[in-house]
């Protein structure tokens, strides 16, 4: 349960409380004043017990019918894909390398490609998902499930 509906629950729970309790005083009220009058008339709290009853079926088929959807997790399917990003298939390698904590030597080594080539490519990937280091880039970019 997210905060949001953590507060809802709350706050439900609290009306319920205080709607319970003022039915609770009406009901006493009720029977109170059929005894001060001394009439036997029970049609008034028969009326008030149906009213009750009906009162407490609708909350609960409010809250019944009117569940949350559940959020999606972050472990289901990928997000976006990199066509979204307009990542070229050498940037999404040198974000997988990247996220494997290998320096920029290390990745141009890996790939056979220059230093500056590799730093390039950072610099379009920084730019493509709108980040400005090497570690938010790989978490945005698990975020998103473009990598593992």
């Amino acid at each position: 349960m997210y905060n949001g509906h953590l507060y809802i629950y709350r706050m439900v729970k609290t009306i319920l409380k205080y709607g319970a309790l003022m039915g609770i005083l009406l009901l006493a009220y009720a029977i109170l004043e059929s005894l001060w009058r001394g009439s036997t008339d029970w049609t008034n709290l028969a009326l008030f017990g149906m009213a009750l009853l009906f009162t407490a079926f609708g909350i609960w088929a409010g809250l019944r019918f009117n569940r949350p959807k559940e959020q999606p997790s972050s472990h289901s399917k990928p997000l976006t894909s990199p066509e979204e990003f307009d990542l070229r298939p050498r940037e999404m390698e040198i974000l997988q390398l990247m996220s494997t904590g290998l320096s920029n030597q290390e990745i141009a080594d890996a790939l056979h490609i220059s230093l500056s080539t590799v730093k390039t490519h950072n610099m379009n990937l920084f730019t493509k998902l709108d980040v400005k280091r090497r570690t938010q880039a790989v978490s945005k970019a698990q975020e998103l499930g473009l990598i593992a």
